[in-house]
Formats: structure tokens, sequence, C-alpha cells
């Protein structure tokens, strides 16, 4: 699997999101909390990320977060099953800027969770 994030695999829009907030199943790790539908009828998962505006008031910080967990993602979205696409939403859940190594540990586990059917 080739390890890009295109257009297609990001989650928008208001009945994607949606649906995942209405029909999701929660569950966390340390500082992420995520949501995920196990399946959006696409080949496909889709994902995305929210750092709220509550922990960090600067754009800056938020911004760098939430690229942080999208490059992990990117770079782990392998662990995934393949040919069965689900919707993941990771919410940033602290007051502490963590490295992107322990951001990439933390997503690696998350990822691992669902494809085990956690």
């Amino acid at each position: 699997m080739a390890q890009t994030f295109p257009k297609a695999e990001h989650l928008s829009g208001t009945t994607g999101i949606g649906r995942l907030l209405k029909e999701g199943k929660w569950g966390g790790l340390q500082d992420l909390k995520y949501c995920v539908v196990k399946d959006n009828g696409l080949e496909y998962s889709r994902f995305m990320v929210s750092v709220p505006k509550k922990f960090f008031k600067r754009a800056v910080k938020r911004n760098l977060l939430k690229r942080r967990i999208r490059e992990a993602y990117r770079l782990q979205k392998s662990i995934l099953p393949q040919g069965k696409g689900m919707d993941i939403m990771v919410v940033y859940n602290s007051k502490e800027v963590l490295s992107s190594a322990e951001l990439f540990s933390r997503m690696e586990t998350i990822l691992s969770r669902l494809s085990q059917g956690e």
C-alpha cells in the first residue's frame, strides 16, 4: 500500500462526520480519543483529526499536532485491513504537546486495536 494520504481519504462533510458521531464507537488511549465506524461502504478508510481550541488557543500548536497525527496515520495505515473501509476520527485530549515519536507509537496502538476488531 502506498504511504500517501490523498484527498479521497480525508473524512469531511456533514454527512460523513455526522454518521461517524451518531453511529461510531468511542475508544481511548492516554491522550488520544478515537471514534470509528467499521464499514463506510468504501474500499478505503477515511480519517480526520481534531485538536480542540480548549487546550491550545494558538493555531500554530493545534496545526502542529494535527500534522504530526496525520503523518503517523499516513505512515502506518497499512496496519488496517485492506478492502474494508472504515471512518476514523482522532481527538487530541491533552494540554501537553507530545513529540512525533510518542504520537507515532500511540497511533500504532490505536490502528492495531482497530484492525483486531476492538
